[in-house]
C-alpha cells in the first residue's frame, strides 16, 4: 500500500486530495488497499477518504452492519464531512446503504459494487476446513473470475483472519448480521442517485441480485463489467473508474 494510513481519535484512515468527498468503503475480507487504484484515478479532482471499518475490535455482542453504520457516522462527524458520494463494496456497500437510509442528509450519491444487502453467497457462514491453506485458497479464488488475482499475498492474509479465533468469531458474527439485515422492504426510500457497477460474473453476489437492486433503487442506473467477479476496482480498475467518473460528472452537474 502507498498511501499513508492517518491515526486519529480512535480512527484508522486514508485521506488524499481535495474537492467534493469520495468516501470508500472495503468488505469483510477487504483492505483499504482494494481501493488504491481509485485513489490514484480521483485523488487530483477529489477528497478521497477510506475509514478502516473495525471489523475485529467491535465487541463480540454487538458485531454488525447497523453498528458499523454507527461507526460510520462518529467517523463522518469528526471529519466533519458533507455532501458525501458514498463507493461501498461488498460489506461496505451494505453499510453504506444502512447509513444513507438514517443519516440521508450526509449522503449526496451512492456507489454499490458487489454490495451485500440482498442475498450473499460468501464463506461467512460456517469454516469447516479453515486450518486448509488450500481451502482458504480456492474460496480467495472464488471471489475473482481470473483466479491469479487471488495472489500468495491475499491468501496469507485471509488465512490468518480465519485462523484467529477473536477474528474468526466476528467474522462469523458480522456475516450472520449481514444475512439478517434483508434490506428489500427499505430501498425505496433512498432517492438519490444510485450507481451499481456489477461483475457480469460475480459468484458471491450474483447478476440476478444487481438486477434486484436497479429494480428497488429508484434513481439508480446498473452498469456490467464482463469477465469480473465481486470485486471489480480490483479486478477491472480501469473499467470501474470510467464508470465511477461519468456517475460522478452527472451528479456533479445537478
Amino acid at each position: 500500500m502507498s498511501y499513508n494510513i492517518i491515526k486519529e481519535d480512535g480512527f484508522n484512515y486514508i485521506e488524499e486530495g481535495e474537492g467534493d468527498v469520495l468516501l470508500l468503503l472495503h468488505g469483510l475480507f477487504g483492505a483499504l488497499s482494494n481501493w488504491e487504484p481509485v485513489i490514484d484515478a480521483f485523488k487530483k479532482d477529489y477528497k478521497v477518504v477510506i475509514p478502516l471499518l473495525p471489523i475485529y475490535e467491535l465487541p463480540l455482542l454487538t458485531t454488525g452492519v447497523t453498528t458499523l453504520a454507527k461507526y460510520l457516522l462518529k467517523f463522518v462527524k469528526f471529519k466533519q464531512l458533507k455532501n458525501i458520494n458514498l463507493i461501498g463494496n461488498s460489506l461496505g456497500g451494505h453499510v453504506g446503504l444502512i447509513f444513507t437510509l438514517s443519516n440521508p442528509e450526509y449522503v449526496k450519491a451512492l456507489v454499490l459494487t458487489g454490495s451485500s444487502g440482498l442475498y450473499e453467497n460468501s464463506f461467512g457462514g460456517s469454516f469447516p476446513r479453515r486450518e486448509s491453506y488450500d481451502f482458504i485458497k480456492e474460496k480467495v479464488a472464488y471471489t475473482f473470475y481470473d483466479p491469479a488475482f487471488a495472489t500468495k499475498e491475499l491468501v496469507d492474509e485471509v488465512f490468518g483472519i480465519v485462523n484467529d479465533r477473536n477474528r474468526v468469531l466476528r467474522i462469523l458474527a458480522m456475516a450472520k448480521s449481514a444475512i439478517r439485515h434483508n434490506m428489500a422492504k427499505e430501498l425505496h426510500k433512498i432517492t438519490i442517485p444510485v450507481s451499481l457497477i456489477w461483475g457480469k460474473d460475480d459468484k458471491v453476489t450474483p447478476p440476478d441480485v444487481a438486477e434486484e437492486f436497479h429494480q428497488l433503487l429508484p434513481n439508480s442506473e446498473l452498469n456490467w463489467v464482463d469477465k469480473c467477479g465481486h470485486a471489480p476496482m480490483m479486478e477491472h480498475p480501469q473499467e470501474f473508474n470510467e464508470y465511477l467518473k461519468r456517475f460522478l460528472d452527472r451528479v456533479l452537474l445537478k
